[in-house]
Parts: structure tokens; C-alpha cells; sequence
């Protein structure tokens, strides 16, 4: 058997406490070996120390905080870690490249695409400028982006999650490395990117021979891409070997769990049909959103984004209806239309009432009867204020409470039924973890006693048993309260677990609507098959070692 490309024996990383604090030891004597040509995965939750190991192979962890107390890292029998600074920046983006996690935040906001890829091509060949232009449109071609002479002049902003996922492998694939490292390379994209991404790393790892360490926590993922899998919690190396022994063999308790986190259907098409359907709560008739397009001197309007064109959707107390489609398809415009958060034509009512008829002094009362989880809890809470305030807000606004110490105790109850500590209410967002801020966000809009709920990606990027107990949080709300859910999303596995009904959504329009169950089993158009073959069947295409498929 070859020499390892990439060999980790009993690393420990980590970080000096502040103050008294004692030191947090987040990797803890670990070890791993990725060989040539090989895809290994490290899986693991958020906390586990994926991130922390993959940066200490490059030394980039925020050092002096930082230190690694023992351990080796060789990378061609090389030992690599401490070793000088100019010995590191020859290995960076040169022999070694990383594909980090949120591409958003990892490029340059005041460099254009251009810019951020020439540099590593100056940095460790040495181009020119004409040079350099003519490798970064060959590297975005690669890549297969569109148009790569115009994407040269482009900014981050100007770019789809998907064009930028594109331009960090572009950049990590400028050198050709003999090991790129992809952190969460396809977190929070849509089925079909991600799978693009993955179609695209196979393909650019084949025609490099090139070894790759995937870090994820999607494993339908790590089933069909990776050759070995590591198993990561709490610092330790808890389980490793090939990938079908690890998903039909498991044998550490922490791995069974991991892959016992699968979110279970909420009907079949066998499932019994409801004896007596309650009327519709929340009723839309041909909703459209259409933003102008104003050009010229005077601004005319010359043309409509038509985000939402005449989409109906109705929604029954206890009934959940999933919208599903790809960035840009207006799931989320519509969610904001049907609670009137967004301006919009057609007919909206909801338990009786027009709601396009009403003013905005008319429909406050209504407000506590529809709220809202929005996608991103970190963004969505307010840095400023405590756990106690932001689900406190509410009640003041619809007079529930009548003193502070009567509303503290309604948002203690309010978290304890959401799963979250009441004594944690006067911490802010930033002391919570992923799934806990979620898990507060949710408390925000059901300590009102809604209705009807719209939950905009309430599971995105979060750990898979973090979004099974959240799954499971919004199931047991609704059995109990007969909640009703317009649940949107691009994770159709997610989805599946909670719809009763299914709306596909493209460029505005209902391309197929119908009972969940019968459209995961039989879709009836392209588009939906395509969603669907993303989500469920990713393809199994690996590069060996040898460089064969």
C-alpha cells in the first residue's frame, strides 16, 4: 500500500482560556491519514472539532490563542506542524488548498473575482498580468461557470451561493493541489447546486489525481462521495473505517446516532385520508409579486421580476404544506405575501378576513395569529437584546402581561416547551448554540399563540440530529395547538418529514402541487424528478486511488 498522502497521529489543539478560565482542549489526540487519489470524510456536529483539525493541518488556527499541546501532522512524510511561516505559505494554495465553509465570508468583499484568484496564481507561479487573466478564464470555465470573461469583473455580491461555491473551488484548484480540504463545501445550497458541486469536485479530483478530506455532517452525502469515513465528537476520533462498514456496521453508540438522525416521512400513500377536513385558515387566490424594472433618465418601468406570478395555496389548522424549489423561485416571496409582510395583488384571506383590505392598524390584532421563524436565527434576533426581551416583545405589543415579572413567566413556559433552559432567558444569541437560537426563534413566535406559522428554512446548516429534535419540536407544536405550517424549504428529505401537501415552485410559478406523499413517490414533471434525484439519489461516482471511477 502507498505512503500516505496526508498522516494525523495524535493531534491535540487548543485554546487558552480567558482570564481564569481553564484551557479548552478541542481536538483531542486525534488521528487520520488521507491517501493519494483517496476521499476521506470527517463527520461530526457542530462543536466536534472538524474545523479546528482541517485548519491545523495548514496552521491556521488564531494563534497565539491557539496552540497545539502534541501531535504530528505530515503531509508527504513531512512533518508539517509548527513548522516556519515561509515553509507554510508554500504549502497554501499551492500543495495543500482549502475550500472553507461560507464562501460569502471567505472572499474579499472589495476584490472582484479576478482579483481573488490571480493572487494565489502571482503569489506561487509567478504569472504576469496577461497570463494570470488567461488561467483564472480557464479555471472559471473548469469550473463551469458562464460566461467567465464577463464573471471576471465580477463582486462576491453580484454572485448566486452556487457562482460563489464555484469561484472558492476555482481558487483552490488554481495550483493543482495534491490535497484540497473542503470544509461543508455544499452547506445551505440548494439539491440541485450541491449536487453540481459535488459533479464538479469528482470531476476536477479525477482529472488532478488529486486526494480530498471532506468535512460535513450531510451524510447521504459522505455515503455515495467518500472512500473512508471518520467518525469526530467531543475532540475524539471515535470511529473509522470504509464507508459502507461505517453505514451498515456502525459500531460506536455516537455513529448509530448520527445515522439513526434520518427524518421519517409524516404520511405514505397508503396513509388514511383525514374523515373530515377543517375549512382552509389561510386562503390565497393568484398571488403575484412583480417588482418593476425601471430604466432610462426618468425611471420608466420597462419590465416586471415577477418573484411570485399567480400562485393559489391553502392552508387547514393542523396541515402543513411544504414549498420546495431552488434559490430564486420565490418560496420565501410568497411566504412574506401570504402574511402580508410583502406587498402584493390577488385575494388573501385568512379566518375570514381579507387581509388585502385591511389597514395596517386593522391587521395588528391579526399579527399574533401568524408569525414567522425566519431562515437565519443569528441575523434574525437582535444582537442587543436578551433571550427574555426579544421573546418578551410580543406579549408587550399585544398587551399580554400585565408586569415584567407575569411575562418572564410566560417566556420560561414558552422555553421549556420548546426544549430551551428558562434559566438561560437572560443570556444574549451569541451564548447559544445553533440549534438552541433556533429553538429560541421558535419560542419568539409560538409564545403568542399563533394559528398559522411560516417557517422559512428553520433547519438550514444545522447539525442532522439538531434538525431531527427541531422536526420533531414542530410536529409535537402542531399535534397539540393544530398548528397550521406553510414549512419552506430547499432540503426536500426535511420536508418530507413534516408536508402533508407539496407546491414545487420555478421562477415564480407552481410548476406541480399535490399530497407530499404521492409527489415524493411519483412525481409527475421533469423539474420535480430533477429536485427529487438531487435530494435522494446522489450519484455514486468515486475517484480510487488508481484515478478510475
Amino acid at each position: 500500500m502507498n505512503a500516505p498522502l496526508l498522516q494525523i497521529d495524535d493531534l491535540h489543539a487548543a485554546f487558552h482560556g480567558e482570564g481564569d478560565e481553564a484551557d479548552v482542549l478541542a481536538v483531542r489526540g486525534a488521528s487520520l491519514s488521507v491517501g493519494p487519489g483517496e476521499t476521506v470524510a470527517l463527520v461530526g456536529e457542530s462543536g466536534s472539532g472538524k474545523s479546528v483539525l482541517a485548519l491545523s493541518i495548514l496552521g491556521l488556527l488564531p494563534y497565539p490563542k491557539a496552540y497545539h499541546a502534541g501531535g504530528a501532522i505530515r503531509l508527504r512524510e513531512r512533518d508539517i506542524l509548527g513548522a516556519p511561516a515561509a515553509v507554510l505559505q508554500a504549502l497554501r494554495g499551492n500543495r495543500v488548498s482549502m475550500i472553507f465553509q461560507e464562501p460569502m465570508t471567505s472572499l474579499n468583499p472589495l476584490h472582484t473575482v479576478e482579483q481573488q484568484i490571480g493572487e494565489t496564481l502571482r503569489l506561487h507561479r509567478g504569472l504576469d498580468r496577461v497570463a494570470t487573466r488567461q488561467r483564472v478564464v480557464e479555471l472559471l470555465d473548469q469550473v463551469h461557470l458562464p460566461d467567465p470573461e464577463r464573471m471576471l469583473a465580477a463582486w462576491p455580491h453580484q454572485l448566486s451561493g452556487g457562482q460563489r461555491q464555484r469561484v472558492m473551488i476555482a481558487m483552490a484548484l488554481a495550483n493543482e493541489p495534491d490535497l484540497l480540504i473542503a470544509d461543508e463545501p455544499t452547506t445551505a445550497l440548494d439539491v440541485t447546486v450541491q449536487a453540481h458541486i459535488l459533479d464538479l469536485l469528482r470531476e476536477q479530483q479525477q482529472r488532478l489525481g488529486m486526494s480530498m478530506l471532506l468535512i460535513t455532517h450531510d451524510l447521504t452525502i459522505v455515503r455515495h462521495v467518500a472512500d473512508r469515513v471518520f467518525v469526530m465528537t467531543e475532540g475524539l476520533i471515535v470511529e473509522h473505517g470504509p464507508t459502507e462498514q461505517i453505514f451498515t456496521a456502525a459500531q460506536h453508540p455516537y455513529t448509530q446516532r448520527l445515522l439513526a438522525s434520518e427524518p421519517t416521512p409524516r404520511a405514505t400513500v397508503d396513509s388514511p385520508l383525514p374523515s373530515a377536513a377543517p375549512p382552509a385558515l389561510m386562503k390565497a387566490v393568484d398571488i403575484k409579486v412583480w417588482f418593476p424594472i425601471r430604466k432610462g433618465v426618468l425611471r420608466r418601468t420597462v419590465d416586471s421580476v415577477r418573484a411570485v406570478d399567480g400562485i393559489s395555496v391553502s392552508v387547514r389548522p393542523g396541515h402543513c404544506v411544504g414549498v420546495v424549489g431552488e434559490s430564486g423561485s420565490g418560496k420565501t416571496t410568497l411566504g412574506l405575501a401570504l402574511l402580508r409582510l410583502q406587498d402584493s395583488t390577488g385575494e388573501l384571506h385568512f379566518d375570514g378576513h381579507n387581509l388585502q383590505t385591511l389597514t395596517g392598524r386593522e391587521l395588528r390584532p391579526l399579527r399574533r395569529d401568524m408569525q414567522i421563524v425566519f431562515q437565519d436565527p443569528f441575523s434574525s434576533l437582535s444582537p442587543r437584546l436578551s433571550a427574555f426581551q426579544i421573546v418578551e416583545e410580543g406579549l408587550r405589543v399585544h398587551g399580554i402581561g400585565a408586569s415584567a415579572a407575569q411575562r418572564r413567566t410566560i417566556v420560561a413556559a414558552a422555553m421549556h416547551e420548546v426544549g430551551l433552559d428558562p434559566e438561560t432567558m437572560d443570556r444574549y444569541p451569541h451564548e447559544f448554540s445553533g440549534g438552541q437560537r433556533q429553538r429560541l426563534a421558535i419560542t419568539r413566535a409560538i409564545v403568542l399563540e399563533p394559528r398559522f406559522l411560516v417557517l422559512d428554512e428553520p433547519t438550514s446548516a444545522l447539525d442532522r440530529t439538531v434538525q431531527l429534535q427541531i422536526l420533531q419540536l414542530l410536529r409535537r407544536l402542531q399535534d397539540e395547538r393544530g398548528l397550521a405550517y406553510l414549512f419552506i424549504s430547499h432540503d426536500l428529505r426535511v420536508v418530507r418529514a413534516l408536508a402533508d401537501e407539496l407546491i414545487v415552485m420555478q421562477d415564480g410559478r407552481v410548476v406541480e402541487a399535490g399530497p407530499a406523499a404521492q409527489m415524493f413517490a411519483a412525481p409527475a414533471t421533469d423539474y420535480t424528478r430533477a429536485l427529487m434525484a438531487a435530494a435522494f439519489e446522489v450519484r455514486a461516482v468515486k475517484v480510487h486511488p488508481q484515478g478510475g471511477t
